[in-house]
């Protein structure tokens, strides 16, 4: 039981602590693009004074929680694959095997637990950065002040759309390490193999996340 925990922390620790900055970084220029974004096409239409509304539900509900899953596919969906890959085609695997040792609990279980518990809490991370980068643009560049973007984000706050899109990063972050695990464990044909499973397994989960989010966006809303 201690050396699962070990094992779960030592993953969590991976996934979370070593992703953070890259979502970070991509979470403040997706939100300063979203109020560009916003600004374009609410110009001569609707007053600037809704961006905060609009760029912040925006961010919520569909940005934050799948760009920090994308990240999330290509930074550990497909190292998951690689290293799994690396071991089957070494036989390590094998030798674990060999050895009384489960494959299944001892590298697939704590991969998949950390990353479903792991990217709703980026993804909260994700949400606030985003709302910091578009306040920037909407304060520094088209001249609203934080007050009156606040204001808007306040006006139109649901709690449900934060709930949902963390809800949705749950199915993400198991979606992603899942596929990495068995593309992984399939893996043949050396350091070839290792290379085309590494790519397969960004490719089917970026691929999975964008059609899990359709189908639960028609289930929640």
């Amino acid at each position: 039981m201690g050396r699962d925990r070990r094992l779960l922390l030592k993953q969590m620790e991976h996934i979370g602590v070593g992703s953070l900055p890259l979502v970070l970084v991509i979470g403040f220029f997706t939100g300063m693009v979203s109020a560009w974004q916003a600004a374009y096409q609410f110009k001569g239409l609707i007053s600037f004074t809704l961006i905060g509304g609009t760029v912040s539900r925006a961010i919520f509900i569909e940005l934050g929680p799948v760009l920090a899953a994308i990240v999330i596919a290509g930074r550990v969906g497909a190292s998951i694959a690689a290293e799994l890959g690396t071991m089957k085609v070494t036989e390590q695997i094998d030798a674990l095997e060999s050895l009384g040792i489960s494959p299944i609990r001892y590298l697939s279980t704590p991969r998949v637990v950390a990353a479903t518990l792991m990217v709703p809490i980026l993804t909260i991370f994700a949400n606030m950065i985003a709302l910091i980068g578009a306040v920037v643009v909407s304060n520094f560049f088209l001249g609203l002040t934080n007050k009156t973007f606040f204001d808007s984000v306040r006006q139109y706050f649901h709690v449900k759309d934060v709930l949902a899109g963390v809800f949705k990063s749950v199915f993400f972050g198991n979606v992603t390490a899942l596929i990495g695990v068995h593309v992984g464990l399939k893996t043949s044909g050396g350091a070839e193999g290792v290379g085309n499973s590494s790519i397969r397994a960004f490719v089917l989960a970026a691929a999975s996340i964008l059609i899990l989010d359709y189908v639960l966006w028609t289930i929640i809303f």
